[in-house]
């Protein structure tokens, strides 16, 4: 079975609820006659080999690692080319037709699940890095790039690609400028939107059109600032240009061991708070280390409550004197083992741990359940212990493992799906912890997107206008309502769809502020 909110250690057969926004009006075997006109335009203007109708080959794609929801595509096309994303995406706005990217499918919420109604456009094999400009400090990279592999291609000129989330070994450039990733290092450096100059992109109608470009802030309104976390809801990257970073001059890693969550919350906010910003500070909790030990024997400190791995880098001087600063705040706050890493051998097994954790959690529960959410950095010491009185109460075990230095969390609730009630009582932990996030001041989000996993949980973020006027730029890219239609709003509005709430005329548009398509 797999977990409603991530990924399982196991898949079973096809199982879980499929949204109503995914069900066609046609049925769920995709055979309309608007997407038999597409299947067979299609067919007309591309080679056979990038076109999948096959049924077997289509549930291929049925989700992405947000396995419960699961959606068979009425057609997959493989698109090897700009030409081809814009020649699809034209067909299905004449049809009138929804169509959704994929990436590499390693996205947590949702964001990529297919409509049996739709077309699936499949950005991987689109992995070519058409140039890598170190003395302009930019690459430009197709969107089914792995995100580690553009750091390969600017490793031999001194540089990097700043975000790295855990997936980055298989993640592509396209997902996270959909999904706005982050990573480990985002607390130094930024999340994806921080390292995004351009987009070569192509609308819902199929115009293809570059927004931004190399400069790092282009005139005009900001449209890759908004396409950037749009979750392909604005239509489709086709290339991307990113901002490289300088290889840093020093780098020291140090993992510390300490008795509780408590200890090791209260020294990275005294370690953020005495103007330390280091590259990283990961926490991870007793379970979560008892998942990586068990997965990846990285030898974190026996009988820790928390471990934090803390990475600082920059010139030579400063990294030493930060390092001062980090050592004598966790010392001060209690931590009992303190290891510095002495080269890149032991640098990359601190870091295994570390990123394995989602995976890792598959060796002691088969079942869990992926969240994600935000909070302010000086409110994790009480929603963690929040989040284990919840875990008490319940009985359903949390794992919690997270970018402390920023406050995004990522807790792995624990269950076993073969036990009846089990699966519920993880939903609803789940639910809550998203519930406490909100209540500390923060998101339902940090990097795993809206998606149709969280959509319900917007109106808890957001006033109806907030709502609508998200809407309204929507509707100013996508009139039609058919591209990645069904995510992250939690009720369709405004653009001639069902209005949901608002009855009779929206009092936007009666204001004069918002027109009806």
């Amino acid at each position: 079975m797999t977990s409603t909110h991530g990924t399982t250690k196991t898949a079973g057969p096809e199982v879980g609820p499929t949204p109503p926004e995914q069900t066609a009006a046609t049925g769920q075997n995709g055979d309309g006659p608007q997407i038999q006109a597409v299947r067979r335009r299609v067919r007309d203007l591309l080679p056979a080999e990038v076109v999948v109708t096959d049924h077997a080959r289509l549930r291929t794609y049925e989700c992405d690692g947000l396995a419960n929801y699961r959606v068979t595509p009425a057609l997959v096309v493989l698109a090897d080319s700009v030409d081809q994303v814009a020649t699809v995406i034209r067909i299905c706005a004449e049809e009138r037709v929804p169509f959704v990217a994929r990436g590499s499918g390693t996205g947590l919420s949702g964001g990529a699940l297919p409509r049996a109604d739709g077309v699936l456009i499949v950005m991987s094999r689109m992995r070519a890095i058409r140039e890598v400009a170190p003395e302009d400090q930019r690459a430009v990279v197709e969107p089914g790039v792995v995100n580690l592999d553009v750091t390969k291609a600017a490793a031999p000129h001194g540089y990097y690609y700043a975000p790295d989330p855990s997936s980055q070994q298989i993640c592509s450039i396209g997902g996270n400028l959909a999904e706005n990733s982050g990573g480990a290092h985002c607390l130094k450096y930024g999340f994806t939107a921080n390292h995004v100059t351009g987009a070569e992109f192509v609308a819902p109608d199929g115009s293809v059109v570059q927004l931004g470009g190399r400069a790092p802030d282009a005139p005009g309104y900001d449209l890759l600032g908004t396409v950037i976390g749009s979750e392909g809801t604005l239509g489709i990257a086709t290339a991307v240009t990113v901002r490289l970073t300088r290889k840093p001059e020093d780098v020291v890693t140090v993992l510390a061991g300490f008795e509780s969550t408590d200890d090791a919350g209260a020294a990275t906010s005294a370690i953020i708070g005495a103007g330390v910003v280091p590259a990283a500070i990961e926490m991870m909790d007793a379970l979560a280390i008892e998942a990586a030990e068990a997965a990846v024997h990285c030898s974190y400190p026996d009988g820790a409550g928390a471990v934090l791995v803390v990475e600082l880098d920059g010139p030579t001087d400063e990294v030493r004197q930060e390092f001062d600063e980090v050592e004598r705040h966790c010392r001060e706050h209690g931590a009992f083992a303190f290891r510095v890493a002495m080269d890149d051998v032991e640098r990359a097994l601190i870091w295994r741990g570390r990123k394995s954790a989602f995976a890792a959690v598959g060796r002691i529960s088969p079942d869990y359940i992926v969240q994600d959410g935000v909070i302010p950095r000086t409110a994790l010491p009480k929603v963690l212990r929040a989040i284990a009185e919840l875990s008490s109460s319940s009985g359903v075990r949390v794992a919690n493992v997270f970018h402390a230095g920023d406050g995004n969390l990522h807790p792995l609730v624990l269950f076993d799906d073969s036990r009846a009630g089990q699966g519920e009582a993880a939903e609803e932990v789940s639910g809550k912890i998203l519930d406490l996030c909100i209540e500390a001041g923060g998101s339902i989000t940090g990097e795993h997107g809206v998606g149709v996993d969280k959509s319900a949980y917007m109106p808890r973020m957001f006033t109806d206008d907030d709502l609508d006027t998200m809407q309204m730029v929507r509707c100013a890219f996508d009139p039609d309502n058919i591209a990645n239609p069904g995510k992250i709003f939690p009720t369709p509005r405004l653009c001639g769809e069902v209005p949901g709430r608002h009855r009779g005329e929206h009092p936007l548009a009666k204001s004069g502020v918002a027109e009806i398509f």
